[in-house]
Order: structure tokens, then C-alpha cells, then sequence
């Protein structure tokens, strides 16, 4: 502020005193103008040029007395009363004064150079004279009749004082003082006012608090490791910080996400919700990843200045849990097998310990020609892989405790190891789980049948159901941020990793066969990776996934060979 007062009082005052100068330079022109023209009118007047012309054309000095009773004497007096002037001097061609203001000085030789002038220019200038300094004109006068050509017979000098020359400088200096003052009292109050301005927009902030705050800023968002979007109370993106972007799919946009509404960045309704509402979600899918998002209102000062919306990374995180399922599933498989297992080492030694070796050896023999334990899963001996037998059996367990019948498709063909079964059983796990949930809300039979088929070292599911299908109104994969569209088939984390899984294995996950009413069409636009069909008419949905990788390449080359 002081320094645009500083600025607009040294223009103003350039400004005034440029404006003095031209006015004092007007006013003196003025004058000397006037000077001229008075000289001009009496060098023209004809008796003038008679009288001037009859004393140069004597060759003697005029007569002083003469003089002041002459009729140029009484000509210049009379002018220089009527018109203002400090003199008017009317001379011959030798310079002898023939009117002069001081009487004493008629008949004596002007004090300045006349010989100028007697040549024939008119001469303006402020000169010293025996009246002081004053603007003169000095006019030449030529004889009567003749041409302004030539040389002349005498000159008319006619000169103002100062004083009267600046008689209007007080009131010009007046005018530009007022108008000066009243410059310097618009600026300082721009300048009051920009700086109120300024303090509501900045909250009061200086400059230099301005330039740490940046750079606090700055240090803070690139140093954390959550996304910061801040959002005016316009709904403007002002600050979102690089984490952001990248979790919020945001980095491909040419012009970034500053600057524009959050509505148009194309993010999910929930997260607009959660700035909008000013609330947690939690489980959004965005661009492949899982976050959590939390809004805050943003204040200063007691007054609202926009939103705060963190977000967190929470994919890794649920990755780790359906991985942790999938073993939490094998373990409960495993323990299944071993209680099975204790119970049949219990009928050997109640046999045994009632002597009853014939029936405990036939027991004990009929149980080696079972082998394992067996699960409740029908074509379970199709799938020679442990892992993928361990996951589908345990899951027909928990099945069965749910009353829905769980098997395998009879064309399921697949010889190879799986060399991956953290991905492979999070992505089967997940499809089952479904499924059984699906089936276990429909109908009798509730059923639910699994396809695997091994394409070189990929990995071919599909899993069908006997629930009510999926409405065509709710496709998976509509609304990436929507984490419980459909409750029966979970729409939402558990799918969409699943399906982040597949695709981060060179696969995909999609929808085969909607089921139920309406079904029957692909959702995706990639096909079944395998001819056969998991689905034995149960008229529910049909999911298959694709694992690229996953299947040991030696057993494949073993095989072949």
C-alpha cells in the first residue's frame, strides 16, 4: 500500500509540475503574441510611418523637447494606456528614442541592439532594459506607402512587465494544486481499498506469509503419503497433490484437475458425495484401486473456504485380506481332512481294542483303497491340482452348511500345477463365494458348478449358479465406484479385485451368462477363453475368469512329452 501511495503522489507531482511548466510557457507566449501584434498595429498606422519617416530623413538629433510635446509621444502614452503595457518605444533609423514612457530618455539612444531590427526582422525576446526586464517585440517600420521589404526607417518596441505577464499564474497554480491534491486523495484511496480487497481474498495473509505458506504447502502434499484435493466453495479444484492424482485416475488429463469442477473430472458419484455431504466412504474402486476417501470442511478465520478430501490407499491392504481368505479357506480345509482323518483312526482302535481284528483289517483296507479324505464335491478327481482341490472342497463345505450343492463341471480338464495359488485362490474363492450366495437366496436346487481348464500356462474358470441372474439394469463394471450395486453377487471389492487381479495376470474377469429373465447375452466384450460350458442349465449367472501365467510350464512340457 505505501508504495502505490509513494507512486501515485511522485506521478501526481511530475505530473503538476509539467503542467506548471506548460502553463508558465503558455503565459509567456501569450504575452509576447500580444507584444507583437500591439507593435505590428502601431508600425502599420500611417501617421506613425509619416513621422518616423520625416525625423530619420533629418540629419540631425531631434529635439528632446520637441519631442515630449510630439505627436508620437502622445500616440505611445495613449497606447500604453489603453492596452496595459510596461512601454511602447518608437525610434528612428539611428536608434534615437522618439517616444519612450521616461520623457528624460526621449532623444538618446535605446539601450539595446536595434540594428537587427532596422534590418528587417521582427524580434522577440525578455530582455533587460532601462525599464527592468520585460517581453518586448521590436517590429520594424518602413516607409509610407512602401512595401514591408527592405530596410527600414525605424522600429517599435513594445514590452510587458512580468507581473503582468504572470497575473494568472496564482490561479493556474491554485487549479493544479486542487487538482493535484485531489489525484493524491483517488490514489491513497485505491489504494485503501485494493488492500482491503487484497486482505478479504488472501484472509488477511501478507506477501511474504503468502510465499511460506507455499512453500509449506508444497512440502507437506509432496511429502505425505495420502491424496489432498481441496475443492472452493465454488466446487474449483485448487490443490490436488501428485498421490491424488495418481489414485484418482487423474494423471492422463491434459490440463490436470486444477481449475475445473469436481464434477467434471468424471470420479465416481461416491467421492463427489463424500466432498458434497462432507462424509467417509470407505471400499470406493477407482481406477483399479480400492480407497478410502474422507471429506472435511475447510475454515479460516470462523468462515468456510471450501473442502479438504483425503484419500488412502486401501488396495494392498484388501489384496492381503482375500489372499488371507483363500489360506484361511485351505486351512479350513485342511482341518476338515485331519478331523475326518482322526475319526477314522477312531474306529481302527475301537475295532482293534474290541478284538474285532477281521473287521478292523477290512476297514483299514477299504480306507487305503479310498485314499484322502474325500470332499463333497462330485468330479472333484478331474482337478489334479492340491491347492484347487484343498479351495473347491472347503468351499463345498461351507456349501453344504448354506444347503447349496457345490460340483464340478464334467468337462473340466486340467493337468498342470498351479504354480501361483495366492491369485488363483483369491480369484476362485471370490467367484464361489458368490455364486453359493447367489444360489443359496434362489430356489431349489440351489447349485453351483465350477469349470477349470488349463490353456498352455493359463488358467480358464468359470463358475454358474442357480440364483436369480443379474438384472440387465445393473452391468458389472457400470460404475466402477459403486461398492454394493448388486448385495447378491458383490458388486464391489471382492469382484473388482478379482477382476484387478486377472487383468494384472494378462486375463480378465466378465460376466458369461446373466442368467434369469433377460439373460442370456455377454457383458463384456471379451469371449469365454474356453469352449466348454460350467453352465449346466441351472438358469443363473455365469462368471469366467482368465489367469495368464499361473500354471507350472514343466508339467505342460512333461505332459506333451
Amino acid at each position: 500500500m505505501l508504495l502505490q501511495i509513494a507512486t501515485v503522489v511522485v506521478v501526481v507531482a511530475v505530473s503538476a509540475v509539467v503542467f506548471l511548466l506548460v502553463g508558465v510557457q503558455q503565459l509567456r507566449d501569450e504575452a509576447e503574441n500580444a507584444a507583437v501584434n500591439i507593435a505590428r498595429t502601431i508600425a502599420a498606422d500611417p501617421e506613425v510611418r509619416t513621422s518616423v519617416a520625416a525625423y530619420s530623413a533629418d540629419p540631425g538629433t531631434p529635439d528632446a523637447v520637441a519631442l515630449r510635446s510630439g505627436s508620437l509621444q502622445s500616440y505611445a502614452q495613449d497606447i500604453t494606456a489603453r492596452t496595459g503595457t510596461l512601454f511602447v518605444v518608437i525610434t528612428d533609423d539611428h536608434g534615437i528614442r522618439l517616444a519612450h514612457p521616461d520623457p528624460g530618455l526621449l532623444g538618446q539612444q535605446v539601450s539595446t541592439d536595434y540594428r537587427e531590427v532596422l534590418g528587417g526582422r521582427e524580434v522577440v525576446t525578455w530582455e533587460r532594459g532601462t525599464l527592468g526586464v520585460s517581453a518586448r517585440a521590436k517590429v520594424p517600420i518602413y516607409p509610407p506607402g512602401a512595401a514591408p521589404t527592405g530596410p527600414a526607417i525605424g522600429e517599435v518596441s513594445v514590452g510587458f512587465e512580468p507581473a503582468s505577464v504572470f497575473d494568472d499564474l496564482p490561479t493556474l497554480l491554485l487549479a493544479v494544486t486542487g487538482v493535484a491534491a485531489l489525484g493524491v486523495a483517488v490514489g491513497v484511496g485505491a489504494a485503501l481499498l485494493l488492500r482491503r480487497t487484497w486482505e478479504r481474498m488472501t484472509l488477511g495473509l501478507q506477501p511474504e506469509d503468502l510465499v511460506r505458506l507455499l512453500q509449506t504447502q508444497s512440502a507437506v502434499l509432496d511429502g505425505v503419503g495420502d491424496g489432498v484435493v481441496a475443492v472452493d466453495p465454488n466446487g474449483i479444484v485448487r490443490v490436488c497433490n501428485r498421490t491424488a492424482a495418481e489414485l484418482l485416475g487423474l494423471t492422463g488429463a491434459a490440463d490436470g484437475p486444477l481449475g475445473r469442477p469436481l464434477d467434471a473430472l468424471g470420479l465416481p458419484p461416491l467421492v463427489v458425495d463424500a466432498v458434497r455431504n462432507g462424509t467417509a466412504r470407505d471400499g470406493v474402486v477407482v481406477a483399479g484401486n480400492v480407497l478410502y476417501v474422507d471429506s472435511r470442511p475447510a475454515t479460516q478465520g470462523g468462515r468456510a473456504i471450501g473442502d479438504v478430501l483425503i484419500v488412502r490407499d486401501r488396495t494392498a491392504l484388501v489384496a492381503l485380506t482375500e489372499r488371507l481368505e483363500s489360506v484361511r479357506t485351505m486351512t479350513g480345509a485342511l482341518r476338515v481332512q485331519r478331523h475326518e482323518f482322526a475319526n477314522r483312526l477312531h474306529v481302527a482302535s475301537g475295532l482293534l481294542g474290541a478284538d474285532r481284528t477281521e473287521e478292523a483289517r477290512a476297514f483299514l483296507a477299504e480306507q487305503l483303497a479310498r485314499g484322502p479324505v474325500d470332499f463333497p464335491v462330485e468330479h472333484l478327481d478331474l482337478l489334479t491340482d492340491a491347492v484347487l482341490q484343498a479351495v473347491v472342497g472347503a468351499k463345498a463345505i461351507e456349501a453344504g452348511e448354506r444347503g447349496v450343492s457345490l460340483s464340478v463341471a464334467p468337462d473340466s480338464l486340467l493337468w498342470q500345477r498351479v504354480a501361483d495359488p495366492e491369485d488363483v485362490a483369491a480369484v476362485l474363492g471370490n467367484l464361489m463365494d458368490n455364486a453359493i450366495t447367489a444360489a443359496a437366496a434362489g430356489q431349489e436346487p440351489r447349485t453351483v458348478v465350477v469349470g477349470c481348464y488349463g490353456d498352455g500356462t493359463a488358467l480358464v474358470l468359470t463358475v454358474a449358479d442357480s440364483g436369480a441372474g443379474i438384472a440387465p439394469d445393473d452391468p458389472f463394471g457400470a460404475d466402477p465406484g459403486r461398492a454394493d450395486s448388486d448385495r447378491i453377487h458383490g458388486w464391489g471389492i471382492g469382484l473388482r479385485l478379482s477382476r484387478e487381479l486377472a487383468r494384472r495376470r494378462g486375463g480378465d474377469l466378465w460376466i458369461i451368462d446373466r442368467g434369469g429373465v433377460g439373460g442370456g447375452g455377454d457383458d463384456d466384450p471379451a469371449p469365454p477363453a474356453h469352449p466348454h460350458s460350467a453352465d449346466g442349465g441351472l438358469g443363473g449367472a455365469v462368471f469366467g475368469a482368465r489367469l495368464e501365467g499361473v500354471l507350472d510350464d514343466d508339467d505342460l512340457h512333461r505332459e506333451s512329452s
